[in-house]
Order: C-alpha cells, then sequence, then structure tokens
C-alpha cells in the first residue's frame, strides 16, 4: 500500500509541476516496463524503444490518471497495450505450441515432474518453455509469476476480464506442461 502512496504523491507533485518527480516515477518502474514489453516484443532495442515511448505517453497522459488502480497498474498497461500493438503491426511469426487442454494436468504435476531435476535445468527447461509461448501468453506469465500481480492487475493491465485472465493462465500452464513434457523426453532421448 505505501508504493501505492508514494506513487500517487509523485502523480499529484507532478501534476503541481514538478516534472522531475516523474523521473523517480520512471526510475522506480522501467525495469519492470521494459520487462514486459521485451517478453511480448523479443527484442531488446524495440523493448526499449516501447517502454520509453510509453512513459511519454504517461506523462503526457497523466491528467486522466485517476487513481482508481495503482499507478504501475496503468503504466504498466499502456507499456502492454503499446507492445501488442507493436507486434500485431510487425506480424512477427511466434511458435505456436497445441492448443488442447488436458483437463488432468496440474501445477502440482508440473512441479512433481520439474522436481526430478535440479534447480538449474529445472529453471532451464520452464524458460524455454515461456520463450516458445506466443506473446501474449508470455506476458501473462511474466506478470502473474514472476512478478507477482494479482488476476485483477492483470485484469486492469490487459483489459482482459478477470474470468479471461484466469482461464487464459490454466490454459498456459497446460500448454507449459506439454512442452516441459516433450523437452523432458527429449533429453532422455538424446
Amino acid at each position: 500500500m505505501k508504493e501505492h502512496q508514494d506513487d500517487i504523491f509523485l502523480v499529484q507533485n507532478v501534476l503541481a509541476g514538478n516534472t522531475a518527480s516523474f523521473g523517480v516515477l520512471v526510475e522506480k518502474h522501467s525495469e519492470m516496463a521494459f520487462s514486459i514489453a521485451h517478453k511480448i516484443i523479443r527484442n531488446r532495442e524495440d523493448a526499449e524503444e516501447i517502454a520509453q515511448d510509453a512513459f511519454v505517453k504517461a506523462f503526457q497522459s497523466l491528467r486522466s490518471f485517476k487513481g482508481d488502480s495503482k499507478f504501475s497498474t496503468w503504466l504498466y498497461r499502456i507499456v502492454y497495450n503499446a507492445a501488442i500493438s507493436h507486434t500485431r503491426k510487425r506480424q512477427q511469426d511466434f511458435v505456436q505450441l497445441d492448443e488442447r487442454i488436458i483437463v488432468e494436468k496440474t501445477e502440482d504435476k508440473i512441479i512433481d515432474t520439474l522436481d526430478t531435476y535440479d534447480t538449474d535445468m529445472q529453471s532451464e527447461l520452464v524458460t524455454k518453455a515461456i520463450n516458445k509461448l506466443p506473446a501474449e501468453d508470455s506476458a501473462l506469465v511474466t506478470l502473474f509469476y514472476l512478478k507477482e500481480n494479482t488476476i485483477e492487475d492483470i485484469s486492469h493491465i490487459t483489459g482482459l476480464s478477470l474470468s479471461n485472465v484466469k482461464v487464459k493462465l490454466f490454459r498456459i500452464r497446460k500448454k507449459l506442461y506439454d512442452e516441459i513434457q516433450v523437452m523432458m523426453k527429449q533429453e532422455v532421448l538424446a
């Protein structure tokens, strides 16, 4: 809650004419803004540009920030939308995983399966599986698991409904499980 109050204080300072306070907001949120853009764009230079453009847009639109959500949530939505728009414009080909949902596969099964490997190998398998996800799925996984945003925050950031975020995360877990299974079988055969 303190972080939210600190951000509100900084936003109020900027709106009162102390534009240097926006620099503090940029410094505070630039790493996550870049991370979101990079997960979607998958190109460092483009992600940096998207993040910078998002901060410019946020600064220009700061008066429209009502404070209904955290500043970070509002900012990350700007970043997310800009990155998705950029991706759609470039029509990049992403590796698509099989869309089938296998209901009996759960997070516990994924964890149990990964537990047979050492920590470094687990991390490597999960990272490779995440990198094979479509851009939007990769962003959702990053926001939820790596950056520990709530379902509500992700809903605000992406513009998806709460139930849609939950369904997408469920489906993404199944995709990750399938991909990890394939990679583990390849490891055994190698």
